[in-house]
């Protein structure tokens, strides 16, 4: 490979190299100039509706992030991360400038009084359209003194008639738990939550224990789920630590700014105004706090109080819960899932298990979930909503004889969906969808829901009952989204739009009551997704309206082939995948190509659903550097997302089957690859993120398919992962040979292929410590095989800085035209 070429001084921290490079060598690295050009391509704005949908705030998409941004400070506390700077969650992309688009005209116009070097974090509409609020995450670096950082989340407004922006909260926001900020329904101000005035400062550790720590278990004879965790509290000094940056003041914001406290600080994980605007619901988390679970797990006090603060009402005191029983359909024993009716002025909905959330228990009446309804002033006992027999997936609120419920039970992949009229509970539910979710070929769709005059979703209801239906549309073809409007008491669906070829459009909104004027994205192999207007009462010739024109990211790549295949596993179960060819590839001069194949296993209950086509021969040519694409720009063929379903029929398990049916399907894809004349068998490498890693490393160590491997951020030892692991609900205590025979790491002695280990050295995963790949590592070299272990400082399970973004690029690069591109045939063959 030829030497990198020298990185202009003004890229601090980047340097050019090459493959050859050995472990002691720092810097990063920069790949060939082709892969750079796809990292700095231009990226599309965001598109933000307002209420009335005539308006969009655009947002602009900032390059990537450089490692300075993401080396800031972090604490990581039972599960969270948080920038101590700014009192708010770690985060490292920002909207980096504002506008607003007239969905009718299409004319964009600026915003006046906008922040200099604006770090847009997030943005909400009024529900009356007359304001926009969003938080600024400033940093004044050297504030304060020399080598001394400040920062704050700030929120500000915009005037949408004088399009004009002012910091409105005198006082920095909390951001930990929640983005800080909500609408009052009327529109009149916002709920906040500041950084209470005068905390003082962080609690800090002495560095002398005042003993040990200590932690329990009493033999209860009861089976827990205990998942692995990361960033978890490891002492009181963090305990108070973590409630030092919880704790947050609630206040109400009048539009001019003035502020009126609500009660006490407090450690508030969410806060909502119910629609009446009279209440608020408020969750708290309380001691004790756990050292193996996340804040999600901690116990919770739920209340009902008035705009004042005063407690009105306790709808629950939750404990801390140290893992839930065995199996995927498992749910906390008591109230969960609290939130406010939203087409009531003040109505409380949650769920409760009515089998201890232990899926193994049987409930003699069939019922496993109660949803109930309680309305203020909460005097009354709560009513019955609904009775489940699966577990309780939600409410699409309509009006008092109008609300959809869903149901769902993992175990077996199916949903219902039922009508229920909430405002008269005698009458009966009615059944409007059963299946498989599984099923993407008979998915009804999603209902469309639109922010009432309060800014709560609600059921878009049109005559006649009438509600619409928004979908994939999945064909053995490939997607072509829909729009339908399905008549709740007839049943009889009508089809307003779908996608149709040589197209691939989707319904992004819906802007009027009747389902007739569309905002669509729509694209095409060539053409990148733009907005459009579709207006179904034109006739089809008139219908569309470009609304804009976002050019071709990457020009370079215009011309790559990519083509949609289907093809069977030996056991006649048909597969999918996206082929891709570089530009100007021509299989009679160029013959079989190097190729890389990126893939990510999925477990089903069905061979019916495994094999069902999944995405488009429509879809825009998009050449990304976080999937394989980016090497078609280095000369390689790339075969993205071929299926690797597992599959595990009625009352067997996929992962009983699990490497058996893995490396059919490799052998499949790799057969069709070579069969089509496009792979070179002897040069083909294999690739994966998170569990696509995990299945990389099975592949090397079970078959000779492919001469190199990249694994990016995977987990290798099943048995650190004790308490199941993706749709595994069984513990490795029930099914050791299922778990000892998936890990790869049991089975580093037969990888005789090279393999490139890359993490995120501060991964905060569950379950892919970045101990997995060091191990992995370990056992390789120490058995003598060929890898490569490449830990990126401050990344975590995805990576985000450009720096770490080029030098995975790089080492991705050098391996693959080392160990596959300029492979030497293997003697013997495969």
């Amino acid at each position: 490979m030829k030497q990198q070429r020298t990185v202009p001084s003004a890229t601090p921290g980047l340097m050019a190299a090459s493959p050859q490079q050995g472990a002691s060598d720092t810097g990063y690295r920069l790949p060939p100039e082709p892969l750079q050009a796809i990292v700095d391509a231009p990226r599309a704005p965001a598109l933000s509706l307002s209420p009335r949908r005539d308006t969009a705030a655009v947002v602009q998409t900032p390059a990537l992030p450089g490692i300075a941004e993401v080396a800031q400070p972090e604490l990581k506390l039972a599960g969270l991360r948080i920038n101590p700077r700014t009192y708010a969650g770690s985060r490292f992309s920002f909207g980096t400038g504002l506008s607003l688009l007239d969905i009718a005209s299409h004319e964009e116009s600026t915003i006046a009084g906008l922040p200099p070097d604006l770090r847009l974090s997030d943005l909400s509409w009024s529900p009356d359209q007359r304001h926009l609020a969003f938080t600024h995450v400033a940093l004044n670096d050297g504030v304060g003194g020399v080598g001394v950082d400040t920062g704050a989340v700030e929120l500000w407004l915009v005037d949408i008639a004088a399009r004009r922006a002012r910091k409105l909260s005198p006082q920095p926001l909390s951001a930990v738990l929640t983005r800080g900020f909500n609408w009052l329904p009327d529109s009149s101000g916002l709920l906040v939550h500041w950084r209470p005035v005068g905390i003082g400062k962080p609690p800090q550790a002495s560095g002398v224990p005042a003993g040990p720590i200590l932690q329990d278990s009493e033999a209860d004879g009861a089976v827990r789920q205990l998942r692995t965790y990361q960033d978890l509290l490891r002492n009181e000094d963090d305990a108070r630590l973590f409630e030092y940056y919880i704790t947050v003041q609630m206040v109400l914001l009048s539009l001019d700014g003035k502020a009126r406290p609500i009660g006490e600080p407090g450690q508030f994980s969410r806060t909502s105004v119910a629609p009446g605007g009279e209440y608020l619901l408020t969750q708290s988390v309380t001691r004790p706090y756990s050292y193996i679970v996340t804040a999600s797990s901690f116990g919770e006090r739920v209340e009902v109080r008035d705009l004042h603060g005063m407690l009105l009402h306790t709808v629950a005191n939750l404990p801390l819960e140290e893992g839930l029983p065995p199996g995927n359909d498992a749910v906390s024993s008591g109230v969960r899932h609290v939130s406010w009716r939203a087409d009531a002025p003040a109505s409380l909905v949650w769920a409760e298990a009515q089998d201890g959330g232990d899926p193994a228990r049987d409930v003699p009446d069939g019922v496993r979930d109660l949803v109930y309804l309680h309305a203020a002033p909460f005097h009354a006992p709560p009513l019955v909503l609904a009775r489940l027999s699966m577990r309780y997936g939600g409410v699409a609120w309509g009006r008092e004889d109008v609300a959809l419920v869903n149901e769902r039970w993992h175990k077996t992949r199916q949903y219902r969906q039922w009508m229920i009229a909430p405002g008269h509970l005698s009458t009966p539910p009615e059944l409007i969808h059963t299946g498989s979710y599984e099923d993407r070929y008979n998915s009804p769709g999603s209902p469309v829901m639109r922010a009432d005059a309060s800014g709560f979703p609600r059921l878009l209801i049109g005559p006649n009952t009438t509600i619409l239906l928004d979908g994939a549309g999945a064909t053995p073809e490939g997607d072509r989204p829909f729009l339908d409007r399905l008549s709740l008491t007839t049943r009889e669906k009508t089809r307003l739009f779908q996608s149709q070829a040589p197209y691939f459009e989707n319904v992004a909104a819906v802007l009027n009551d009747d389902g007739t004027l569309l905002l669509t994205t729509r694209e095409s192999p060539l053409e990148r997704p733009n907005y459009y207007l579709r207006d179904l009462t034109k006739p089809d010739d008139r219908q569309l309206r470009a609304l804009t024109h976002y050019p071709h990211p990457t020009p370079q790549l215009r011309d790559i082939h990519k083509e949609q295949i289907r093809y069977p596993r030996h056991d006649g179960v048909e597969l999918t995948a996206t082929l891709m060819l570089p530009p100007g590839y021509d299989s009679a001069r160029d013959g079989p190509l190097p190729l890389l194949m990126w893939a990510y296993p999925q477990e089903f209950k069905s061979a019916g659903a495994a094999s069902q086509t999944t995405g488009s021969p429509y879809r825009f040519n998009a050449v990304s550097y976080w999937g394989p694409a980016a090497y078609l720009a280095m000369g390689y063929a790339v075969l993205d997302n071929p299926s690797f379903p597992i599959i595990g029929n009625g009352e067997e398990e996929p992962n009983d089957t699990y490497l058996a049916q893995l490396v059919a399907d490799a052998e499949a894809a790799v057969g069709e690859v070579v069969r089509r004349g496009v792979g070179d068998r002897e040069r083909l490498a294999i690739g994966g993120h998170s569990y696509g890693a995990f299945m990389t490393g099975n592949l090397l160590a079970h078959t000779r398919l492919f001469r190199a491997g990249i694994a990016r951020s995977g987990a290798y030892n099943r048995t650190l992962t004790p308490f199941g692991f993706q749709s595994e609900e069984r513990p490795y205590w029930q099914a050791p040979d299922v778990y000892q025979a998936m890990s790869p790491f049991n089975h580093a002695d037969r990888i005789k292929d090279a393999m490139l280990l890359i993490h995120g050295a501060e991964d905060s995963n569950s379950g892919t410590f970045p101990l997995q790949s060091e191990r992995m590592f370990q056992a390789i070299k120490g058995l003598g095989g060929t890898a490569r272990l490449v830990m990126l400082p401050n990344e975590s399970h995805a990576y985000r800085a450009r720096e770490s973004i080029m030098h995975m690029l790089y080492e991705t690069n050098a391996w693959l035209e080392k160990y596959v591109k300029n492979a030497n045939p293997r003697q013997g063959g495969v």
